[in-house]
């Protein structure tokens, strides 16, 4: 098994700054978590992150982004001993996320004079994070703010990507396009640029998935956008290196990779109140069980779309999710609901959940309607009756998943029937052995019966585990994710097979009834198991609809030494 290349992380906790003249009269402050291990729901970080921030000087000053909060005082020192915050003209806001402006309070307290510089969601997302008066200037696409001496500041509308307030800038000067979480990847290290295109390729791609697809389309658009400017000379990113030296390249890869899932067959529209309760986490988790399954998830803030975007994805769409927004933006966002529950049609999927703030709209209205227009619904409503834990989002995953499981169930069928007789039934005789992977994250647990499993490294003792895309143990089998291989024994596997081959409901304990002892890692060994190994994800490889998973040893013990493996013998090939 070859493990992708990185880079050894220290062993103490380090936060530390690097400033580099990038251009003329530019600067980049880089905010280096060096032993952040995840981000968000979605990310097991293995190379730690990065927080840009950039200072373009001419005879006016502008600043794009501050840091993450916890970089306060590191970060505040470097900006200082570049500038006088004071004499900062503008504060461009590329979105307000906070590990993006966690900082813009510390700033407005050093200059209260400065002008805050963003689309006019970001604006209004501000005034809930800062809590005082500040000047401001709402910019739209194609917009230009001129700071003197060529640098002039050109503003590209990137909704969505990820957040609904993104704006691109770009410095027809330098030519370098500020683009914040697009073309970014959570990578730290010491080089300012992507010198080496192999060493990033892997976390440019999880970036990509994770925070990217779902809403393809928008990427799509905002390159559109971005064609009509002049070429660019770099990609100044808000997270990892900065895009030099293979510009051409990662941005073709991201319109193809968004190309083609914008082509998809199936498409889950998602509508829900961005930054109310938990809505952005727990859409999040749906997204994650959606994408799973190969179907395209396109995201909608219903606060601020324009209501022909909000039907033209609603039509579009094959299964339609809806977030409950506050009762107190109602008159606000009724239109944009109104018309979702509108234009609904039969040949929909629909799924819910609450938002998690406190002033929910009702579920039930909302239910009655889409079922009354004739649409299936894939979940039971996810309702928010406690305080959200990683369970909540383990029932999203798992939802998000039967959905897309749903969408996508004429088109298994269809490929378990496409391979040759022949080549079904040859391809069937190869046989392996009966296991039960068992693992626990917090409050979530999972588990799956998987036979694809092979030793596959001596030093380190190593083995691979192929898991399908659309299993929910997928997200509990990340890099960095502990985990427990169960080995079955010949003649006393039959009961525990069947119990693990049944369909869970989203959320169910997969362990009720069964006899289990947490090991060293937590997660639970089957006591009626013949052995078991404790493993720790090095890497994973994508295939077409599987996941090949190597994983490293740690602990093991066998519960009797004559025991047999339990074998199992296919008569074809192409299905389990």
């Amino acid at each position: 098994m070859v493990v992708a290349k990185s880079r050894t992380a220290p062993v103490a906790p380090r936060l530390t700054m690097d400033v580099v003249a990038i251009a003329q009269n530019t600067t980049v402050l880089r905010s280096l978590d060096w032993d952040r291990d995840r981000f968000d729901i979605e990310f097991g970080l293995k190379n730690g992150t990065t927080y840009n921030s950039f200072l373009i000087c001419g005879d006016k000053t502008a600043l794009i982004d501050s840091s993450h909060a916890k970089f306060r005082a590191v970060y505040l020192a470097a900006l200082q001993g570049e500038i006088d915050v004071a004499a900062i003209d503008y504060l461009i806001i590329s979105h307000t996320e906070p590990d993006h402006s966690g900082l813009v309070a510390d700033i407005l307290e050093l200059n209260p004079n400065i002008i805050v510089v963003g689309a006019k969601v970001a604006l209004q997302f501000l005034d809930d994070l800062v809590h005082r008066p500040y000047s401001k200037q709402i910019v739209k696409s194609g917009e230009k703010l001129d700071l003197g001496q060529g640098h002039e500041l050109e503003f590209v509308s990137a909704p969505n990507l990820h957040w609904p307030d993104t704006i691109f800038t770009f410095d027809h000067k330098t030519q370098i396009l500020y683009t914040c979480d697009a073309f970014g990847m959570h990578y730290c290290d010491d080089c300012t640029y992507d010198e080496d295109l192999d060493l990033i390729s892997e976390d440019y791609f999880i970036y990509y998935q994770c925070l990217m697809e779902p809403n393809a389309r928008s990427v799509l658009s905002a390159l559109k956008r971005v064609s009509s400017l002049p070429e660019a000379k770099q990609i100044a990113t808000g997270h990892g290196p900065l895009i030099k030296h293979n510009l051409t390249e990662l941005v073709r890869r991201y319109e193809a990779w968004s190309s083609n899932k914008a082509k998809a067959e199936k498409t889950v529209a998602m509508f829900y109140v961005s930054d109310y309760g938990q809505s952005d986490n727990l859409a999040k988790a749906l997204t994650q069980g959606i994408a799973k399954t190969g179907v395209v998830v396109e995201t909608m803030d219903l606060r601020v779309s324009e209501m022909s975007e909000v039907r033209v994805l609603a039509e579009l769409a094959s299964g339609i999710i809806i977030g409950t927004p506050p009762q107190s933006l109602k008159t606000t966002v009724q239109a944009a609901l109104s018309t979702v529950l509108a234009v609904a049609g039969k040949k929909q999927i629909f799924g819910l959940f609450e938002a998690g703030g406190g002033e929910d709209e009702p579920l039930p209205p909302i239910r009655s309607t889409l079922s009354e227009s004739g649409l299936k619904e894939a979940f039971p409503p996810i309702q928010i009756t406690e305080a959200v834990t990683a369970a909540t989002f383990q029932l999203c995953d798992e939802s998000g998943t039967d959905l897309g499981q749903l969408l996508t169930k004429d088109k298994a069928i269809q490929k378990m029937k496409s391979l040759d007789g022949d080549l079904d039934k040859a391809l069937g005789r190869l046989s392996g052995g009966l296991y039960i992977i068992t693992a626990q994250k917090g409050e979530a647990s999972s588990a799956m019966l998987a036979s694809w499993v092979s030793q596959a490294s001596l030093s380190p003792l190593g083995i691979t585990i192929a898991v399908a895309k659309d299993r929910a143990i997928e997200s509990f089998m990340h890099v960095g994710d502990r985990f427990v291989l169960n080995i079955l024994e010949e003649g006393n596997y039959q009961h525990l097979m069947r119990h693990f081959l049944k369909r869970f409901k989203p959320g169910q304990d997969r362990f009720e009834g069964i006899d289990t002892q947490p090991a060293e890692n937590g997660a639970p060994i089957l006591t009626e198991a013949l052995s078991y190994l404790e493993c720790q994800v090095v890497t994973r490889l994508e295939g077409d609809d599987h996941w090949i998973v190597y994983s490293t040893v740690d602990n093991g013990r066998v519960s009797d030494v004559d025991g047999l493996t339990a074998v199992h013998h296919r008569k074809v090939g192409n299905h389990y």
